[in-house]
């Protein structure tokens, strides 16, 4: 009898749960699972609302969210034929979101680049486009006209308009398009009857009619004799490959030819074209065509507008910048509207990743940069002691990075103790250290003023306890303090995180250093990061990728063959719909052998 019990709660608790789900979707809210470095930001980001909207639906999700949970997300456009947000359910398949929401697998599919027969699973959150789009009605339109100037008498009576628009791809057949729609071949035909004398043509756009009227006719069942699956939907869907002869890029930055803005600014873009150019250069050596478009942004939005306005943007098959956030934001709606890939090289600010699938982001957001910094530190540092060291140099800058890392080690249960400003002495360092485990050490400050503080009483502390295995841990701007803490960086067995680095003395290093040089007559600035590699890297990386793969760069970005010399690239879209950001992370490590080592964890 209890077994029988058990059951049947475990019954109930799925059906619960299922109805729950189901619930949802008509309720005026969707469920959002939250991944591995997503912030409330980013969130409320993707789905265009706010975070006071999601803290309205989820009480307390403004202080503290934890990967793993799910949120409630205000559907906008509930009951409306406009776009909206889905969140998968149980038993649910691509075909059977097309007969529910009356949009076929293709739009859903172009809807949501992301998304395949993969991924497509219980909780992911996909979007289903409006019925009609504005295009669409307009081709709709024409095929109204064309039916009342030129009746056609057929077996079927046509309907006045269209319940769709299918744009014929490659391989397609009449079978295989009807069977898509759920509808028969002789009613595809009858809603086309172009159909009876010509051959199905790639790039036609087909009528696709609404199910006959049953008042009038005889109730026909839509539903096809063998149901289609998901990979055969997603498989009709894909586009066609395609090869790139020849490659138009565009650079937008702040060249400012004018004479006004930042000067030490303006250097900076200067070296990352010079870089830029050295790698196209270095393919065109190999045999890629790349036609090549300079523009200059100045540092502000009317530029931009004017540069969009010129013809030649519309045909690009990427852009390069631009600089600024607020520049980015047009840039990133032409890219969208006119499928181009955007590449935005440096700033982080924006949020325009998270709804436009062309937008490539080097610079990784805050919140998933940390995220891959905790991952790897609680993977490499499992069993050690951590103390944290506040120095009270006043710089704040790192709060956030020290409060998630401080979760994330009481999640994996690493002991951690903390340290302040003048209680900070080799005596009580050594009181918080462990003698059977790593000792780290972290500064809760990146600062160089915190580093002046904190050395010296670390190297007292190491070498008057010789048996205590130490680490110190740090931040990507150390690399710049080199010159000043080499010597004790290497003395301390010290780790930093970065996501651009290069050691000087590395042989890619050397050879680029070498021949930007030669090139230029001058050295590069001392900076992090290195603004030529930055240009070469990125520019290498996507217009070799490019050559390579052509218009399917998307599905073979961990396949592009390249070695950076100082930029890691690791991207992942964002959902379904929206774009790429780089998540690659490194950790420098200066070891007690003098040696230098770049950490790579994939």
């Amino acid at each position: 009898m209890k077994f029988i019990r058990a059951l049947y709660l475990i019954a109930a608790l799925s059906a619960s749960s299922t109805g729950m789900m189901a619930q949802t979707q008509s309720s005026g809210y969707f469920l959002h699972t939250i991944t591995k470095g997503q912030s409330l930001y980013s969130i409320a980001s993707m789905y265009n609302v706010t975070t006071g909207d999601i803290v309205k639906m989820n009480p307390g999700s403004d202080q503290k969210i934890k990967t793993g949970e799910t949120l409630k997300i205000p559907q906008k456009n509930s009951g409306t034929e406009q776009q909206m947000f889905h969140t998968i359910q149980s038993g649910e398949t691509l075909y059977k979101l097309t007969q529910r929401y009356g949009v076929t697998a293709q739009r859903i599919c172009q809807a949501n680049p992301g998304l395949s027969a993969e991924n497509f699973r219980i909780g992911q959150v996909i979007v289903i486009p409006a019925k009609v789009t504005d295009s669409e009605e307009i081709i709709m339109n024409e095929v109204k006209a064309a039916q009342t100037t030129k009746p056609v008498t057929t077996s079927t009576p046509l309907k006045p308009n269209c319940r769709d628009m299918h744009k014929v791809e490659r391989k397609e057949t009449i079978f295989s398009i009807s069977r898509l729609y759920g509808i028969t071949e002789a009613e595809l035909i009858a809603a086309n009857p172009e159909l009876r004398t010509e051959k199905l043509k790639k790039g036609k756009f087909l009528c696709i009619p609404y199910p006959k009227d049953t008042k009038t006719e005889t109730p026909v069942n839509n539903t096809p004799a063998v149901i289609p699956t998901d990979d055969q939907l997603f498989n009709e869907s894909k586009k066609e490959a395609r090869k790139i002869s020849t490659i138009k890029a565009a650079v937008m930055l702040p060249f400012m030819t004018d004479g006004k803005g930042n000067r030490d600014e303006q250097t900076r873009m200067v070296e990352y074209y010079e870089g830029f150019l050295m790698a196209v250069d270095s393919l065109k050596e190999k045999g890629v065509s790349i036609d090549l478009y300079s523009y200059d942004t100045h540092n502000n939005t009317s530029s931009i507008k004017n540069i969009l306005d010129r013809s030649e943007l519309k045909s690009m098959d990427i852009i390069f910048g631009p600089a600024y956030p607020d520049q980015v934001k047009p840039v990133a709606e032409f890219a969208k509207k006119n499928n181009i890939r955007l590449v935005v090289p440096f700033t982080s600010k924006g949020n325009e990743v998270f709804n436009n699938p062309a937008i490539y982001q080097i610079n990784t957001p805050q919140s998933y940069l940390y995220s891959e910094v905790y991952e790897h530190f609680t993977r490499k540092f499992t069993t050690a002691n951590v103390i944290f060291l506040d120095a009270e140099d006043g710089d704040k800058d790192k709060v956030d990075f020290i409060k998630g890392l401080k979760e994330e080690l009481k999640n994996k249960r690493i002991p951690f103790t903390e340290l302040k400003g003048e209680n900070i002495t080799p005596e009580s360092l050594k009181a918080a250290m462990n003698h059977s485990m790593d000792n780290v050490f972290i500064p809760t400050s990146g600062t160089n003023v915190a580093l002046i503080k904190l050395l010296p009483q670390l190297i007292v502390t190491s070498r008057d306890n010789p048996d205590y295995r130490m680490q110190l841990f740090g931040y990507p701007e150390w690399q710049t303090y080199t010159n000043d803490h080499l010597a004790s960086f290497y003395e301390l067995d010290t780790y930093f995180y970065a996501s651009f680095y290069t050691n000087n003395l590395f042989p890619e290093a050397v050879q680029f250093s070498s021949a930007y040089r030669k090139w230029y007559s001058k050295d590069m600035l001392n900076s992090f990061p290195k603004y030529g590699m930055l240009g070469f890297d990125t520019g290498y990386f996507f217009l070799k990728g490019l050559s390579q793969y052509g218009n399917k760069l998307e599905d073979k970005l961990d396949k592009v063959a390249v070695t950076p010399i100082q930029t890691g690239f690791k991207f992942e879209r964002v959902n379904n719909w929206g774009g790429f950001i780089n998540r690659k992370v490194f950790f420098v490590h200066f070891t007690k052998d003098f040696e230098l080592i770049k950490l790579d964890f994939e």
